[in-house]
Formats: structure tokens, C-alpha cells, sequence
């Protein structure tokens, strides 16, 4: 007898893809020319140093070609994206005076509630601009900035100069040079030496507007001693058009300082996700990463931490959810490059319905970092006999003295897991569910309580439909 197949139909999102009504104040032109960078730059009243970094920006794009690895992205069409949308707000930081179609959509996705719940301050971005942002007025008193990145370059113009873009350099790639080229929005964030930030910051970033771009970039500086928990979280509605999502973020972690970087990424299936994360950890310093992937028609996301300084140290841990007509490409990279560093990477990838679900990983020990140690361990589900899962670790290793571990899971659901938890009673798809809820629990586990319990809203959306 034939093996019992097992189907899982997608259903909408409806939460997330309820669109508002195309209110922009302004859309810069479709495609990238020197005409639209110059408009960006002078609508924003940006120093003439920061129009110079977008044009070379710009040429440096121009002269690189498309990775020639990872998924196609062949059909991305620069000429008509909008790669600048002005939402019809000004910056605020009081929900009270955001208009009422952009306040509605925050309001639906629980920002406002989880501010007063469980956060230290909130940026919200609505296509191209932050139109809200707060702190809590004891972390002012302790020196914290947390703001959005057109007021750091007005009110911290010469820290934004020496660090923008330093990490994640134009040249570093296509994508990279793109960024330089049209960001706007995003979020800042300076910690003094010594200060602990017991409350996590937030920023969301909302992309309403069809066939744009969203090119936000995040940029946070801890002093040494300093501690932070930072969250991000994005959505989209859908679309028949393709929209791009190409963000830049850069973190600088100093001596003995700790930063727990968070992100639930949920676009929707029209978006290309070309996103690029970067940590500079230095000695004694800590960068834990934890990464939620869903939505969006292809991913290209690997955080990079880069262990500058001894006994540096970086935590990743990751799930990717790839279902139909998704191509999710996910993965870490770390650079060893001084003594003693050390590096754990734990992921978890689960594909259905024909999804493709990539995990790529990129481990580096220079001779600079002998007595190094990293763990890689890389688990993948499949739903069905329809997805596909590829695990293509790469790790370089210059020094004899490192220590590196690599180990990789594929599997799906065991009919004897099934057929033990249904003769207690329980559903099969329920059963099912609770299986795929657990193969991700030691992700949602190093999450807020908030933000675990929309992860696994997340999962059981995925996970609805037909079995059979």
C-alpha cells in the first residue's frame, strides 16, 4: 500500500494582509537613477556628505552583477520598483496624533499594546519614514538614544559618519550598494559605557505600498559594559507585484558588552527579502542573534558576526518556514579573528507544500584567532514529499589549534509520533501541529513572551488547512 501522504494548505494571513488605501504624500519615480537619488537626499535636507556616499552608492551598484549563488532573483526589476514612499504623517511620538489608517494598522498588530506591556521605547515605520517613536524617560535620564536614523544624522551627525556604513560597506555587494544608494528610515541607538537596558527596544517596520522598496537601516552602538535587547519585527500585505525588501543593519558591540538582537520577519509572498545583518564584537563582548523567518517569495538572510576582540562570543539561533512558492535561503556567518573566540549556531528549518528551505552557514577562523571554538547544529523538517531542504555549510579554518563541530539533521514527521499521540485522543492535526511546535521551541523559548506566542501564531497559520 501506498505511503500516506501528508498535505498542508496555506490560507491568507488576513491580520497582516489587510492593505490601507495608497495615501502617500509622495512617490519618488520608479527605477534608480542619479534624478531619484538627488530627490531623496534633498527631500530629507541631508548634508552634502551623505548625498556624495549615495551617489558612489549608486556607481558602485551599477558596476556589480547579481550573486551568481543562492536563489534567482533574475526577475527583480529595479526599473519598477519605487524605491521612495513618503507616507502622509509626520514623526511623532504620540499615537494619538499618527492618522488614524496608519495608527489602525499598528493598532491591529499590537504595537501600541506591547509598548505599554513590556517595552522600553518603539519606532514605527510606515514605508519610507519612522512616523512614531518613544523612550522611556529613565532611559534618556541614563543617556540612552534610541531614535530614528534621520534625527541621529541631524542631532549625532558626527557618530553617524564615523560608523554608517562602515560594518556593511556599498562594495560588500549588489544589495549592500543598493542600500547605500536609497535608505531611509530605520532606527538609532547609542548605550553608554556601563548601562544595562532591562527593558527591550522595538522597532516595526510596515511596508503598505505596492511594487517599493523598503531600505531601512538600523545602526546600534554599545559602549563597553553596556547591555541592550533589541527587537525587530516586519510586515507586509500582498500584492501581484514584486516588492523588495533590501535593509541594512550594523551593530557594534564594544568591551564586555551584550546584545541580544531579535527579529520575527513575516513579508508577504510578493517580497524579495535581500537583507544584510552585521555584528563587530569586541573583547569580552556578546552578540546573541535570534531570527524568525516567514513570508516573502525569496529570503537571502545569513547575519554576520564578526569576533574582533578575545573571547568574543556570538549566539544564533534561527527557524525559517518555507511553504509554497517560497524559496528561503537562511543561515549565520561568523569571522574568528582573536583569540579564544567561541561560536554556537543552532537552527531549525521546516518546508511544505513544494517550499524550498536552504540553510547556509559560512564559519571563518583566521590565523589571528587560534584556540577558537564553533558548533554548528542545523535541523530540517519536511512536511511532505513535495519541499526540499539543503544544508550547505562552508567553514574555513586557517589555525591548527580551533575547534569546529558541524551537525545536520533532515527528517519528517514519524508516523509512530502520530500514531502515539493520536491513541491518547489528540487530533491528528493537532498532533501534527504540536510536533512542528516543538521542533521550534528552542527558538520561541529565547523569545519575549509576546513575540513567542506571534511566532507560533505564525506556525499554526502555516499549519492550517488540509491533512490527508
Amino acid at each position: 500500500m501506498a505511503e500516506k501522504k501528508t498535505y498542508v494548505a496555506d490560507i491568507e494571513r488576513a491580520l497582516y494582509d489587510i492593505r490601507d488605501g495608497d495615501n502617500a504624500a509622495y512617490k519618488s519615480e520608479s527605477g534608480l537613477t542619479e534624478a531619484v537619488i538627488r530627490d531623496i537626499s534633498g527631500r530629507k535636507q541631508e548634508p552634502d556628505w551623505m548625498l556624495n556616499f549615495r551617489l558612489q552608492s549608486l556607481a558602485i551598484y551599477n558596476s556589480l552583477q547579481l550573486p551568481a549563488w543562492g536563489p534567482d532573483i533574475s526577475s527583480l526589476d529595479m526599473d519598477r520598483i519605487v524605491t521612495y514612499v513618503q507616507p502622509d504623517a509626520r514623526l511623532t511620538g504620540k499615537w494619538s496624533e499618527v492618522p488614524e489608517d496608519i495608527k489602525g494598522t499598528f493598532d491591529r498588530l499590537g504595537i501600541p499594546e506591547a509598548e505599554q506591556k513590556s517595552l522600553g521605547g518603539v519606532g514605527a515605520q510606515y514605508d519610507s519614514e519612522v512616523v512614531y517613536h518613544s523612550i522611556q524617560e529613565e532611559l534618556v535620564q541614563q543617556g540612552v538614544v534610541y531614535t530614528d536614523m534621520e534625527t541621529a544624522l541631524r542631532e549625532h551627525e558626527a557618530v553617524v559618519r564615523e560608523y554608517f556604513m562602515s560594518l556593511v560597506p556599498p562594495k560588500d555587494h549588489k544589495f549592500a550598494a543598493l542600500h547605500g544608494a536609497v535608505w531611509s528610515g530605520g532606527s538609532f541607538v547609542h548605550v553608554p559605557a556601563g548601562v544595562q537596558v532591562e527593558i527591550p527596544l522595538q522597532s516595526y517596520f510596515r511596508l503598505n505600498a505596492a511594487g517599493a522598496g523598503q531600505f531601512e537601516h538600523t545602526l546600534i552602538i554599545l559602549e563597553p559594559g553596556a547591555s541592550l535587547h533589541f527587537i525587530e519585527g516586519c510586515s507586509a500585505p500582498k500584492y501581484n507585484v514584486t516588492n523588495l525588501h533590501a535593509g541594512c543593519v550594523e551593530l557594534f558591540v564594544k568591551e564586555g558588552a551584550r546584545l541580544r538582537y531579535s527579529t520575527i520577519e513575516n513579508w508577504s509572498r510578493n517580497m524579495m527579502n535581500l537583507n544584510t545583518k552585521r555584528a563587530l564584537v569586541e573583547k569580552d563582548g556578546l552578540i546573541e542573534w535570534v531570527s524568525g523567518s516567514f513570508g516573502s517569495q525569496v529570503s537571502c538572510l545569513y547575519p554576520c558576526s564578526v569576533l574582533h576582540g578575545e573571547n568574543a562570543r556570538c549566539e544564533f539561533t534561527g527557524v525559517t518556514f518555507a511553504s509554497r512558492g517560497q524559496n528561503l535561503d537562511t543561515g549565520a556567518t561568523v569571522i574568528h579573528a582573536a583569540p579564544h573566540t567561541s561560536a554556537n549556531i543552532n537552527t531549525r528549518t521546516i518546508s511544505k507544500a513544494g517550499g524550498a528551505a536552504t540553510y547556509r552557514s559560512a564559519v571563518k577562523v583566521t590565523k589571528q584567532a587560534p584556540y577558537a571554538k564553533c558548533s554548528v547544529n542545523c535541523e530540517s523538517l519536511m512536511l511532505d514529499d513535495e519541499s526540499r531542504s539543503d544544508t550547505l555549510p562552508v567553514m574555513d579554518v586557517e589555525g591548527a589549534e580551533a575547534d569546529i563541530g558541524h551537525e545536520a539533521k533532515i527528517g519528517r514527521i514519524s508516523d509512530e509520533a502520530i500514531f502515539y499521540l493520536t491513541s491518547r485522543g489528540i487530533e491528528e492535526n493537532e498532533a501534527r501541529a504540536m510536533i512542528v511546535r516543538g521542533f521550534v521551541e528552542p527558538i520561541a523559548k529565547e523569545l519575549p513572551l509576546e513575540y513567542a506566542v506571534e511566532m507560533n501564531n505564525l506556525v499554526s497559520l502555516e499549519l492550517e488547512g488540509t491533512m490527508g
